[in-house]
């Protein structure tokens, strides 16, 4: 069992800029409290626009070092990391439990995909290549080169506090590119723990800095205007990241955005039903529904209707909730009061408009930001719950009966993010995923996210892929050499 004090005195609390652990401008600190209890964790370094104009500087003075170590280095470095994440397994998942919410069991699936990024980019980074080919003159040979765009900002979401750095930091380290990284203000202690690893590892002074802050905007709106940064990552809401492309086209920054989603969740007539509520499960409890992945928006087949719904709501009703460090506990708390009003005005609004609440009613713990798992049917297409993201453990259920119909419905956001459906019809299976609108499309399964494959969206939901083989060359410039000869 992991000890809980032992650990929250074992992340640093500062600021890591080149290399050094540092107090904020000021002594200026944040709280870091557990969305179960209410208990301030820890305080941590509340960095300034100075400090973080401080982490930009450690940043562009390590990058040209950094671009010229070896691709072997850089490899053995994101592998020796893997494999330290992988040891403390327990102390990463217990953080992120703490500070986010999130059942032990959960958090520790997510230490296991989030490390899986740096194994993946261990092994490409020393598949970085470029190309050779005759001028179709013959007068001359055109050469094509990768090399790293330069220092990068991060910023990384609370929902999921390792892998969304992992998945940034992973392809970054592997191109040769240093960073400024600023993790949620709700939780920090994991990106802190991790820049620690990275540093007992060997990652050179001033190619990793992170940054925690209160003001998030005063902070990174000067670095993302300032000439030194090279590119932009951003994992979070469409508003923001709206905002913030505004702020990257003053310099024309390299820009890479993971936005909001609504996914649809559609069951056919002729689907698996019980790999169809597994299905339903998974991408709608992942997180407690805290993902932009989460299928927000269940369309299931008429015909089937009232069987899904019985086999579902069984299973919904059936989960515990409470704080995520204790046994059996499947559903946590949400990330903030704020959060819990937000769902339950949308179960509520929906209600009003005529959707029957199947279950959801049942006590919750007190002290924590806690909403019990719910089930709506004969949601209404113009209910809010249906055009804005959950971000809860709420399944907003409705029916269809024609295909064209439910894709059409499904396509009818300005998200593109994820979309899911279930059928044993294999050319429907192909027909579906072709016409529907998203960047991901999982056909018969629940979860695909996988360090392998390139994840991002269209439309209101960004551009840029992480993962897979698309994901190192967000951090790469091809460079064009025409050689005479």
């Amino acid at each position: 069992m992991v000890d809980v004090k032992k650990l929250i005195g074992s992340v640093p609390t500062g600021l890591f800029i080149g290399g050094e652990w540092r107090d904020a401008e000021g002594g200026k600190t944040l709280e870091v409290t557990n969305p179960a209890t209410g208990e301030v964790l820890a305080k941590v370094a509340d960095a300034s626009p100075a400090d973080g104009d401080a982490a930009l500087t450690a940043a562009a003075e390590a990058q040209a070092e950094w671009a010229a170590t070896p691709a072997r280095d850089r490899s053995e470095l994101l592998r020796k990391a893997f494999e330290l994440i992988t040891e403390r397994a327990d102390d990463f998942a217990a953080l992120m439990t703490l500070e986010m919410g999130k059942p032990f069991a959960e958090a520790k699936g997510e230490v296991t995909y989030g490390s899986e990024f740096f194994r993946w980019f261990a092994e490409e980074a020393v598949r970085i290549s470029g190309t050779y080919m005759p001028a179709p003159n013959g007068a001359s040979r055109l050469l094509t080169m990768k090399q790293p765009v330069g220092p990068c900002l991060m910023v990384t979401p609370w929902n999921f506090p390792l892998a969304m750095g992992t998945r940034k930091i992973g392809p970054a380290l592997a191109a040769g590119c240093t960073m400024v990284i600023k993790p949620a203000s709700e939780t920090p202690l994991t990106m802190l723990a991790l820049a620690a690893l990275l540093e007992e590892v060997g990652v050179p002074k001033g190619v990793v800095n992170v940054i925690t802050t209160t003001d998030s905007g005063g902070v990174m709106e000067p670095l993302i205007r300032d000439p030194r940064a090279r590119k932009l990552t951003f994992t979070g809401s469409t508003g923001v990241g709206r905002k913030l492309v505004e702020q990257s086209a003053e310099q024309l920054l390299r820009v890479s955005m993971e936005l909001g989603g609504n996914a649809p969740f559609i069951v056919f007539d002729d689907a698996d039903l019980d790999a169809a509520v597994e299905g339903a499960m998974a991408a709608k409890m992942r997180n407690i529904g805290e993902a932009c992945t989460a299928a927000n928006r269940i369309y299931v087949h008429a015909d089937v209707a009232e069987e899904f719904g019985d086999k579902f709501s069984a299973k919904m009703k059936a989960m515990r909730v409470g704080n995520g460090m204790d046994e059996g506990v499947t559903v946590g708390p949400l990330i903030t009061e704020k959060a819990v009003k937000n769902v339950k005005r949308l179960i509520e609004s929906a209600v009003g408009d005529g959707a029957t609440k199947v279950c959801g009613d049942d006590e919750v713990p007190a002290g924590g930001h806690f909403v019990a798992p719910t089930v709506l049917t004969d949601v209404s297409p113009t209910s809010d719950i249906v055009r804005e993201e959950i971000f809860g453990p709420v399944a907003a259920i409705q029916t269809f009966t024609d295909e064209d119909d439910v894709i059409k419905r499904a396509n009818d956001t300005e998200y593109g993010l994820a979309a899911y459906f279930f059928t044993t019809d294999f050319s429907r299976a192909m027909r579906v995923s072709e016409k529907l609108e998203y960047g991901l499309v999982g056909v018969n399964a629940g979860v695909i996210s996988n360090a392998a494959a390139p994840f991002g969206g269209v439309k209101a939901s960004g551009f840029g892929r992480e993962g897979g083989f698309d994901g190192i060359d967000e951090y790469l410039e091809t460079k064009y050499v025409g050689m005479t000869i």
